[in-house]
């Protein structure tokens, strides 16, 4: 399908095309992609570059000029009007666009589902098209699901509030493109179901609501609220229709939640604690700088000094400016194990319970099964009649930047558990991504990319700096590669025998190897992943 730009650009669609993605891939859909395209390529590139200059500063030891480059945003501004079916945000519930997944989230009983193009799906071409397609029809209460056993879905008529996460600015879509060039995912994702959906969602009391990922400076933000200032000019709603949740899950982020409330302050509602990308992205900026070296997944908690800093100091800021804390993702998922349930809920509750008591005004939860038990933590936080926090005393955290900076954990240790663990838990996420699916239950818990990425990024890391475990062997490549080769058996059983010799392991197994060996670190999984789907 080619559609022309103009006298010299067409906007080609290289993907496969079926009847069923014609209602999606419409001239007019595709004509406002490349609008945006064309608008904010030039702009796309230019962050990119700068967070490629931001490494290089750090690699030569240049963190005080980069942080001295963040500006002031200080004042007594605050963000514009939050809609009235976004204040109440207690409990969310994310997860993938597929059909049965968008009725389920949206049935049960949490307040907000985030549909994610991103971390949680696998982007194949399929996926992003028919994803679109399911949020499509769930706006407009035309979606339904039958299962291979018989069972029915169809969404009730009360139901969650939907927000979307597109890809991040780093991802591309190879599927489409202009003179050659793939379009930005970001806009892909974010063009398609605004252009189809922003008028209907009014229509129906709502509104085009997003939830943003991966920023790593205002300036990116500010990309964002550019964004939104021409698509809404394009597609002539008033301009703050567009509300958005900010991820912060980059260490850059966290330095710069306040600007990037600030630049998003039209279109911005609440901050997000993305707690596993943001141990990944500490890994990642800091990769050769012994000091930031962290032990044992497991151990770095959201009671870790440098974590609770960064959780206290968003509630701070977004409390200060008007906006909604919304807490991290809670991963369980249950299993056929009544005394692990158990155990589960209470470390939930207790997690909950620590938001809570820091000011939050929600959580994310993976599960339906967690609904009830963050909803109840949250309700008994409130004061009574409000459904958020907001009406509290705004507090000063005490934390500043060198608190977030700090990652050193009192009795953090590295174990061979931990590394083989990373090396486990690494390839069956890459594995199932590979095989076109992004969530990943694993044991008893639902993965997303994230998961890889802090995998991959600490034994990088670990083989890079030589570091020894707890019990003294040093962590080398030739000692991850007999470990891969023990935890290669346990995850082929584990898998079953056609997937144990299927092509996605055998790529994921390859992959991991090119990640944690290659004396350059690479910056996404996503990126060289994408191009074997």
């Amino acid at each position: 399908m080619t559609i022309a730009v103009s006298d010299t650009l067409q906007l080609k669609v290289l993907g496969e095309m079926s009847k069923a993605y014609e209602k999606i891939l419409t001239p007019e859909a595709l004509g406002f992609l490349a609008f945006l395209e064309l608008k904010f390529r030039e702009k796309r590139f230019s962050i990119l570059v700068r967070r490629q200059r931001v490494q290089q500063q750090l690699e030569m030891g240049e963190l005080k000029s980069v942080l001295a480059e963040i500006p002031d945003v200080s004042g007594n501004w605050r963000i514009a009007a939050i809609p009235e079916d976004l204040e109440d945000r207690r409990v969310e519930i994310t997860g993938p666009v597929d059909r049965k997944m968008v009725i389920n989230a949206l049935n049960c009983g949490a307040k907000v589902f985030m549909a994610d193009f991103e971390d949680a799906t696998s982007p194949t071409w399929d996926n992003i098209i028919t994803g679109q397609i399911n949020l499509y029809d769930a706006i407009r209460n035309q979606i339904d699901f039958e299962a291979e056993n018989g069972k029915t879905y169809a969404l009730n008529a009360k139901h969650a509030v939907l927000k979307v996460r597109p890809r991040g600015w780093h991802l591309e879509e190879k599927n489409m493109v202009i003179n050659g060039e793939p379009l930005s995912a970001s806009l892909v994702d974010f063009g398609l179901f605004f252009f189809h959906n922003a008028k209907k969602l009014l229509e129906n009391g709502s509104g085009p609501y997003f939830y943003l990922p991966k920023l790593e400076s205002h300036f990116e933000a500010r990309l964002w609220n550019d964004v939104f200032v021409a698509a809404q000019d394009y597609l002539k709603i008033p301009q703050k229709t567009i509300k958005t949740t900010v991820l912060v899950e980059t260490i850059f982020g966290a330095l710069e939640m306040d600007n990037i409330v600030y630049e998003l302050k039209d279109h911005l509602v609440a901050l997000n604690a993305g707690r596993w990308d943001y141990i990944f992205s500490i890994i990642k900026k800091f990769r050769n700088n012994p000091s930031f070296i962290l032990p044992d997944r497991s151990l770095v908690t959201m009671e870790t000094p440098f974590m609770r800093a960064y959780a206290t100091k968003l509630v701070e800021i977004c409390h200060a400016r008007g906006a909604h804390a919304i807490g991290g993702m809670s991963a369980f998922i249950p299993a056929k194990d009544a005394e692990i349930n158990r155990m589960a809920q209470e470390k939930v509750k207790a997690d909950k319970e620590r938001e809570a008591s820091i000011g939050y005004d929600g959580t994310w939860v993976a599960h339906p099964f967690l609904v009830p038990i963050a909803e109840e933590v949250f309700t008994k936080a409130f004061d009574q009649g409000h459904v958020n926090q907001k009406n509290k005393r705004p507090f000063l955290s005490g934390f500043e930047t060198e608190d977030l900076l700090d990652v050193r954990i009192p009795d953090g240790s590295i174990t061979e558990s931990g590394v083989r663990t990373n090396i486990n838990v690494g390839i069956l996420y890459l594995e199932s991504w590979l095989s076109g699916v992004g969530a990943a239950a694993l044991y008893n818990l639902m993965e997303d990319a994230a998961t890889a990425e802090i995998s991959r990024a600490q034994l990088w890391q670990w083989i890079r700096h030589g570091v020894q475990t707890k019990d003294g062997q040093t962590i080398t490549g030739e000692f991850y590669l007999s470990l891969k080769l023990q935890e290669m058996e346990k995850i082929k059983t584990l898998l079953g025998e056609e997937r144990a010799n299927g092509r996605a392991l055998q790529q994921a197994s390859a992959l991991m190897d090119k990640l944690v060996l290659s004396n350059d670190f690479v910056d996404f999984l996503t990126l060289p992943a994408y191009a074997m789907l």
